[in-house]
């Protein structure tokens, strides 16, 4: 994997590589959006905790695939609150570390259920 960082583009505004090359062969894993909701159904309140569970369902599918979240090469986060931006972006840096994947980040009016505040989808790579 080769991180791609042109000198004529601004660099990034955060913990993300512009692009990323995968000259290798090996497995994909896409994940679905990842919203706040317990397997009992259960809401957690709160950016803090609702991100918490969001990215422990991530980890949950990438260890299931074989993955951890260092596999993980894009991500797009969404936030139904700007003001949750920074509690949200604390987070995924405490959870990915050095690790640098494609990311986006939207601010939208609404996820599929109001009490939604974070949604977040992925892909993973792991080289043969």
């Amino acid at each position: 994997m080769k991180a791609i960082q042109p000198s004529r583009v601004a660099a990034p505004n955060g913990p993300y590589h512009h692009g990323l090359l995968l000259d290798k062969p090996g497995q994909w894993l896409l994940i679905s959006g990842q919203v706040p909701l317990a397997a009992d159904g259960a809401i957690p309140d709160g950016i803090h905790e609702q991100t918490e569970m969001v990215w422990t369902q991530i980890e949950a599918i990438l260890a299931d695939a074989g993955m951890g979240l260092g596999h993980l090469v894009k991500i797009t986060s969404f936030l139904t609150r700007s003001q949750d931006i920074a509690d949200y972006a604390a987070i995924r840096k405490k959870r990915l570390g050095d690790n640098r994947p494609t990311s986006t980040l939207l601010v939208v009016s609404a996820l599929a259920n109001p009490k939604f505040l974070v949604e977040v989808e992925g892909m993973a790579f792991a080289p043969a």
